[in-house]
């Protein structure tokens, strides 16, 4: 019984030498790559800053016994800086390895490189890794729309309208956030953000817009009005909840990632924020002469602009609609609501 008992033992010793064996040959080996990279590195670091000496010499900026005493002390530098980045990897490595951490988890790798007297910093990158985060639940991405505009009027039909459909358009663009509503589940998305929106209305039948004390009408041109078009530019916060299908895909470090790319979404919400600028611009002939005129007035536009917006569409295109409940101009005897529809553009 001793006699196996003490065969179990030599044979444990074996296995536990040759354990230990072969993880100080996996360290020793691991330990001269990341000398050679050192050693690289500074190296690279020297030419680079040998070259700065170089050019500085050749402009006459210092004398050739400087630069030669500047390319002495920098490969001195370089050769105490590979001496001691060694011996901090190495002690690093045998930490890292006694408690089970990968190599760099949170190192950073710093070149510099620094020319003159006081050591004047010319170059210098820092590159640090941070551990990634398992789980992203707020994205953004920029919105970008555009289509056709118009003006829902009381007692007024879209065929009936005093502005053209064809002419009249408008654009959108904006920043918006994306955040994942449930934990676990891409479903519902809330969309946030803000939103420069460009409506312009053509005018037709040699009409124009006129501003007298608080009301705003339309009136004829007293001339051959070639074009007539007003435009109003917001600043709006929307607001949309995103419906739809997505995909969950999990990473061997333990990452979570969740995607709803090329799939079908519905977003519904709406919008509110502040009339910046109101402009008319006219064209006509005066005297047989073109005149383009501009002009920026506050023409009683609601200064608070709101309303309700939707969209549907497939991955980053959707059609998309919105409509202003706030009328466009104030103290009016007929109220005109902005309406538009077009494409929509989500681009992560």
């Amino acid at each position: 019984m001793q006699t196996i008992t003490k065969h179990l033992a030599y044979l444990f010793f074996l296995v536990v030498v040759s354990q230990v064996s072969a993880q100080e040959n996996n360290i020793n080996k691991e330990l001269e790559a990341i000398k050679e990279q050192i050693k690289t590195d500074e190296r690279d670091a020297l030419k680079l800053e040998i070259e700065a000496i170089n050019d500085r010499l050749e402009q006459d900026q210092i004398t050739f016994e400087e630069a030669e005493q500047l390319k002495q002390d920098a490969a001195e530098k370089r050769a105490l800086n590979i001496e001691n980045r060694i011996a901090i990897a190495a002690n690093r490595l045998e930490f890292n390895k006694r408690n089970n951490e990968e190599f760099g988890d949170d190192s950073k790798t710093v070149v510099s490189i620094k020319i003159g007297e006081g050591d004047r910093e010319i170059l210098g990158v820092k590159a640090s890794r941070n551990p990634p985060k398992y789980d992203i639940r707020t994205s953004n991405q920029l919105v970008f729309a555009m289509g056709f505009n118009n003006a829902i009027i009381d007692g007024v039909s879209l065929d009936d309208s005093p502005y053209k459909l064809g002419g009249s358009g408008f654009v959108e663009l904006g920043w918006l956030w994306n955040t994942r509503v449930f934990e676990n589940s891409n479903a519902l998305r809330f969309k946030y953000g803000f939103s420069f929106q460009w409506n312009k209305l053509d005018i037709k039948d040699n009409q124009f817009f006129q501003q007298i004390d608080n009301v705003t009408t339309l009136e004829t041109f007293p001339s051959d009005l070639k074009k007539a078009k007003f435009r109003t530019t917001n600043l709006v916060v929307p607001v949309h909840f995103e419906f739809g299908p997505w995909n969950k895909k999990e990473y061997k470090d333990g990452r979570v990632r969740y995607f709803n790319h090329d799939k079908f979404k519905i977003g519904l919400g709406g919008y509110a924020g502040v009339a910046l600028r109101s402009q008319q611009k006219l064209v006509y002939e005066e005297d047989g002469e073109r005149v383009k005129q501009k002009i920026k007035r506050g023409y009683n536009t609601n200064t608070f602009v709101y309303g309700l917006s939707a969209y549907v569409g497939v991955g980053d295109l959707s059609l998309y609609a919105k409509y202003d409940l706030s009328p466009i101009f104030k103290n009016q005897a007929v109220e005109q609501n902005n309406i538009s529809l077009g494409i929509r553009v989500d681009l992560d």
